[in-house]
């Protein structure tokens, strides 16, 4: 089930991404490493907190202190060559991880390489890899999030890390045909997939000790943000902030509800928030209905920042969803957005994005 829900995510995503981009657009630079957002290292006990989480007005931007990737600490040497068994089945030899080359929709696998100490190698880049050091890096997508064969095999890549988010899957077989060491990862994204993903990565980069390593940090990093969020949480359930999570891209008409399993409701857990989309029985990503969104009666819409500003931030959400008004959060105008690379970039940033995620709910600060 989570397999088919990340490919229909990475269908969707994909449409909308492809809608927004203009006929021979590049890829916008990664953002630079820099303290934009103060509060993100700030102890949340220590913020502003507010008094009633359901009755927040205005919108307000999730951010992340930096973009920098931290690499583990372990730096044991490559042991190769080394044969896995990739998500899709194959039996995959990797015998040189000197030219990687690691893309899929959300810059996760990326990041988790360089977690892992290799960014070095890493030869190109997807659109949606954006953190500290990756600014020169080439660009092997197009149309937002479909792979370019000849700007691939112009790399030279002598592995390359992919999943089922990203394609088409023919091309995938080309670069196989042409030699390449190609990795099919698990598309399966949620907050409880972080040490499988990791596991996967190091072992397809003969480095089975920096994912330890890097899992082992991930956890405790994961395990301090929880526990600072549970200091804050609204005791009883009927004082937690209902939350639901709308994907949009308003010059495609895109519209769609993110429910259970789609990795969305992992978030809202974890900053103790009701999905609210579960109440309804909402499973994986659908396209929004009008009586889904009033049922479901969300204070807070989660929202990806691109997404909010196709559709000309809130006030042209409200406009382009009429529906949008008659809930909670559209009264309040309550939307939490935050960048699309990050907001679901399970991985090495899992702890990062749901502490700014708690931040923008519990001690908002309105949106610029």
């Amino acid at each position: 089930m989570r397999r088919v829900l990340a490919l229909f995510f990475a269908a969707a995503l994909a449409v909308g991404l492809t809608a927004c981009a203009e006929p021979g657009a590049t890829a916008a630079a990664p953002s630079e490493s820099v303290d934009a957002c103060p509060q993100a290292s700030v102890p949340l006990a220590s913020l502003d907190l507010v008094d009633d989480v359901r009755a927040v007005t205005g919108g307000s931007t999730a951010c992340l202190p930096n973009h920098t990737i931290e690499p583990v600490d372990d730096d044991t040497a490559p042991k190769l060559p080394v044969s896995v068994t990739d998500s899709e089945g194959r039996a995959v030899t990797i015998t040189d991880v000197d030219r990687i080359l690691p893309i899929d929709i959300s810059g996760t696998i990326a990041s988790t390489v360089f977690a892992l100490g290799l960014g070095d190698q890493v030869v190109g880049r997807d659109s949606s890899t954006d953190f500290a050091g990756t600014e020169d890096l080439p660009v092997v997508t197009k149309t937002g999030h479909s792979l370019n064969a000849e700007a691939i095999l112009e790399l030279a890549p002598t592995v390359i890390l992919t999943d089922t988010t990203i394609g088409p899957k023919e091309i995938r077989q080309q670069l196989r045909d042409a030699g390449i060491a190609v990795v099919v990862i698990s598309s399966d994204r949620r907050i409880d997939t972080t040490d499988e993903l990791v596991t996967e990565i190091a072992a397809a980069l003969g480095v089975p000790s920096r994912g330890d390593a890097l899992i082992e940090r991930l956890n405790a990093e994961l395990d301090a943000s929880l526990a600072e969020i549970a200091d804050v949480v609204p005791a009883e359930d009927e004082d937690r902030a209902r939350m639901l999570f709308l994907y949009v891209r308003g010059s495609a008409n895109v519209y769609y509800i993110f429910g259970e399993d789609s990795g969305a409701d992992s978030l809202i857990d974890a900053v103790g928030g009701v999905d609210v989309a579960g109440e309804i029985g909402w499973e994986g990503m659908k396209p929004m209905t009008a009586e889904a969104l009033v049922a479901a009666r969300p204070d807070v819409l989660v929202m990806m920042t691109d997404g909010l500003e196709s559709v000309g931030g809130i006030d042209g959400l409200i406009e382009r969803i009429p529906a949008v008004a008659e809930t909670p959060a559209g009264a309040n105008r309550r939307v939490i957005d935050m960048a699309d690379s990050e907001i679901l970039s399970f991985g090495p940033r899992s702890a990062e994005v749901i502490s700014a995620l708690a931040r923008a709910l519990y001690a908002p600060e309105p949106a610029k």
